[in-house]
């Protein structure tokens, strides 16, 4: 049983996002971050839960055969709406469209998370799943929010981090922490059954 910080193999985050980063923070943990290098393409006939799974461990095994000493720790997410993934828009119009579609209706968020164990080379996988209600959204308020955020790189026209919040009506989580890209309820869960006790004596 790990409880102490001293006794911990180090971590490395299979991830370049500084969200992700910022929420393993929160758990007080030192930890390195590698972003593995992976076709994400979708396979045929592939569900998104399928795919989010799927990615999560290549990405973790990825990392894994090149540090194989340490825990890692690695996510995929993918945003649905009417059960296909949502893109990223790239320009105003797109994002325009995307969040009309939105207004009124749910998009589900699949987060996907592994953790693979260097003590005996055991992936362990879990899914969250967060379902977002949007408001019913006027141009005006559309307009307001790309003009303020210009979130076309972002998969659904919307920075859930940010002002994003202001276009939902609720949230269905059980880990709000899911929707920005790593779910730490399933990973503290996952943790234990590494028989490490989270939070860690210093």
């Amino acid at each position: 049983m790990i409880t102490h910080k001293n006794q911990l193999p180090a971590i490395i985050l299979g991830s370049s996002s500084p969200f992700r980063k910022q929420l393993l923070e929160k758990l007080q943990l030192t930890f390195s971050q590698f972003s593995p290098e992976i076709d994400e393409t979708p396979l045929d006939d592939e569900t998104p839960e399928q795919m989010v799974e799927r990615l999560s461990l290549l990405k973790a095994q990825t990392i894994a055969e090149q540090h194989p000493n340490k825990i890692i720790i690695a996510s995929d997410q993918c945003a649905t709406f009417d059960n296909k993934p949502i893109g990223k828009p790239h320009t105003h119009e797109n994002a325009v469209k995307q969040l009309k579609n939105f207004s009124g209706r749910s998009i589900k968020f699949y987060t996907g998370l592994v953790v693979i164990d260097p003590t005996t080379q055991t992936a362990h996988q879990a899914m969250d799943e967060t379902v977002v209600h949007f408001r019913e959204l006027d141009k005006q308020t559309i307009e307001n929010y790309l003009l303020a955020e210009t979130p076309y790189q972002c998969a659904g026209s919307f920075k859930s981090e940010g002002l994003g919040i202001t276009l939902f009506e609720s949230i269905e989580s059980k880990d709000p922490n899911a929707l920005i890209g790593l779910p730490l309820i399933e990973l503290t869960t996952l943790f234990r059954k590494m028989g490490i006790i989270l939070p860690l004596a210093s």
